[in-house]
C-alpha cells in the first residue's frame, strides 16, 4: 500500500519547495489536495512523481512543479475570482479553490469536464463551477476576472481573455507553438500590456476559436 500523505509531503518538499517555490499559501494547498485522486487508478502510484500523467482524450494532468509554478505566479491572496481554462481531471482547479474566493472553469471535453465536476464536489470544492464550452472565448458574464489560468499552449494571446481581465489582473498563459511554448505573465495595466516570460514549458494544444484548430473536425 501507498502511503498517499507521505507521497504528497515527499513530493512538495523535493520537487516544489526544492525547486524555489516560495509562496506559503501554494505550498500548503499542494500539501492538501490529493493528486491521486485525479489520475485513473492504475496510475496512483505515479501521481506524486514531477511529470505529466495521461488523464484520456489526449489530455494530461501537468506535472506538480508547473502547477506550482503557474499558481504563484498569479500572486493570490484569497479573495480573488478566478479563470481557468482547460479543467481536465479538475487537479489545478482544486489547487485554486484553496487559494481563491471563486474558480471559474472551462473544459471544452464533456466527459473531461463531468468527471472533474464530480470529484470537486465530492472533495468539498464548492467554490467552482465548470462549464462545458469554447475556453478561448472566456466567460464574459462572469467577468471581470482577478487572474485567468491557461493550462494549454496558444499559438498567440486570445484577446477575449485579456479583455476579460480587470484592471490590474494577470493572465498566465503558455504561448508558442504546438511542441514548446513560453510562459507567460500578461498584466492588465492603466498603460496597457505588461508581458513577462517566465521561461520555456510544454502543454498540449489549446483548442478553440482563438487558439489551435481542431484536427478532428477539419478532418
Amino acid at each position: 500500500m501507498i502511503d498517499f500523505p507521505k507521497a504528497r509531503l515527499k513530493m512538495v518538499e523535493e520537487q516544489i519547495v526544492a525547486r524555489g517555490i516560495q509562496d506559503s499559501r501554494v505550498i500548503a494547498a499542494m500539501k492538501k489536495v490529493p493528486r491521486h485522486f485525479f489520475v485513473e487508478e492504475a496510475l496512483q502510484s505515479q501521481a506524486y512523481s514531477d511529470h505529466p500523467l495521461p488523464i484520456g482524450e489526449k489530455q494530461t494532468i501537468s506535472q506538480p512543479y508547473m502547477v506550482a509554478l503557474m499558481t504563484e505566479t498569479m500572486e493570490l491572496k484569497g479573495r480573488e475570482r478566478i479563470l481557468e481554462i482547460g479543467a481536465g481531471s479538475g487537479y489545478q482547479t482544486a489547487v485554486l479553490a484553496e487559494l481563491a474566493q471563486e474558480v471559474y472553469s472551462i473544459e471544452r471535453i464533456r466527459p473531461l469536464a463531468i468527471r472533474a465536476r464530480k470529484l470537486l464536489y465530492d472533495l468539498g470544492y464548492f467554490n467552482v463551477e465548470i462549464k462545458i464550452f469554447d475556453g478561448t472565448y472566456g466567460w464574459m458574464e462572469k467577468s471581470p476576472f482577478d487572474a485567468i489560468l491557461v493550462t494549454a499552449g496558444a499559438p498567440d494571446i486570445p484577446q477575449p481573455l485579456y479583455d476579460q481581465l480587470a484592471m490590474g489582473g494577470r493572465l498566465v498563459i503558455p504561448v508558442g507553438d504546438i511542441s514548446v511554448q513560453d510562459l507567460f505573465r500578461i498584466t492588465k495595466t492603466d498603460r496597457g500590456m505588461k508581458k513577462e516570460n517566465l521561461g520555456g514549458c510544454r502543454f498540449v494544444k489549446l483548442i478553440g476559436r482563438y487558439g489551435w484548430e481542431d484536427e478532428r473536425e477539419s478532418e
